[in-house]
């Protein structure tokens, strides 16, 4: 028998400590980076016990109208566990979990699966449950990474943007001025899809501030002008780009080149992968090819983030 736990405040320290023992978490599941938002989603976590009462899995959720997430304010989410999870013990809990949303009216649980390089240990035990139970991929993301172990060859086009930023003398370094880089992140985005960021600065100064060996920034500058930079949210094997940005003055002077040239070099006897994030809209169903060229160009290649639907029968 698996007991299914809805979290509360008293389980942090309990929640706190599976992630960080966990074979597939992430800072980014601790309650401290979790809550930050959590004005705008309704928490529906779940935890998940064996008949000796040991904690076997944990879920981070929230729920929306009918319909529960895994979730809605993460990049990924699904099942997170330890190395004691098997197969047959997966399909069991999912059979618990299903039974358990039914019984809270839930009609459909939308599920965000982490993607494997994120996995310290083989963790897809929950993607075959998935599919036992019949679920549906209904969303595919296409995400670039570099295999750090076994690099792929910058293009030429890399290696000369990489040039003209030590010919004109730029220098990368870790910064907290988070404020000009969100400016120009602001600029970007606005200026080329009309969009603002997923985080205001004073976010990302308070999550830092939490977690400051894994949320970094680094910025390519022209004397003390920020040019451009690279938000790192690293985990145990994977250093990630949160947010990569270029000034129109950086542009021109091959700053972002530099950037990630150099964290690509920081990270290779770090990590496993370096990772660049989606290059897709429309849920999926658009690639956006100047995006994972420029990505590709770095020697990233395609991994995805897989959106699953699993209706409450």
């Amino acid at each position: 028998m698996i007991r299914i736990q809805r979290y509360n405040a008293e389980l942090k320290q309990v929640w706190d400590d599976f992630i960080q023992a966990s074979k597939n978490g992430y800072f980014l599941f601790c309650r401290d980076y979790m809550d930050y938002h959590s004005d705008r989603y309704l928490d529906y976590s779940l935890l998940f016990y064996n008949e000796d009462n040991k904690l076997l899995a944990v879920m981070p959720a929230n729920i929306k109208d009918d319909h529960v997430l895994s979730h809605g304010g993460l990049t990924y989410g699904g099942i997170i566990s330890d190395t004691s999870m098997r197969a047959a013990i997966m399909i069991e809990l999912f059979e618990h979990l299903l039974r358990f949303l039914k019984e809270e009216k839930i009609k459909k649980l939308l599920y965000k699966a982490i993607p494997y390089i994120y996995h310290k240990f083989p963790s897809d035990e929950d993607l075959y449950a998935i599919f036992v139970n019949h679920g549906k991929l209904i969303r595919r993301d296409a995400s670039s990474a570099i295999f750090l172990f076994n690099k792929i060859k910058v293009s030429q086009l890399r290696l000369r943007g990489i040039k003209k930023a030590r010919m004109n003398n730029l220098m990368v370094k870790v910064s907290n001025d988070f404020a000009s880089f969100f400016e120009i992140v602001q600029q970007v985005l606005w200026n080329k899809y009309k969009l603002k960021p997923v985080h205001t600065h004073q976010e990302i100064v308070l999550l830092s501030n939490k977690f400051p060996q894994n949320i970094k920034l680094f910025a390519a500058f022209d004397g003390d002008k920020m040019l451009a930079g690279v938000l790192v949210f690293e985990s145990e094997i994977v250093a990630h780009c949160q947010y990569m940005v270029n000034s129109a003055e950086g542009k021109a002077l091959g700053a972002l080149d530099m950037v990630i040239d150099h964290l690509i070099n920081e990270y290779s006897d770090k990590k496993r992968y370096f990772s660049f994030g989606v290059s897709t809209e429309n849920n999926g169903a658009f690639l956006n090819e100047g995006l994972i060229n420029q990505k590709e160009t770095f020697g990233a290649r395609t991994i995805v983030h897989d959106f699953y639907e699993l209706a409450i029968n």
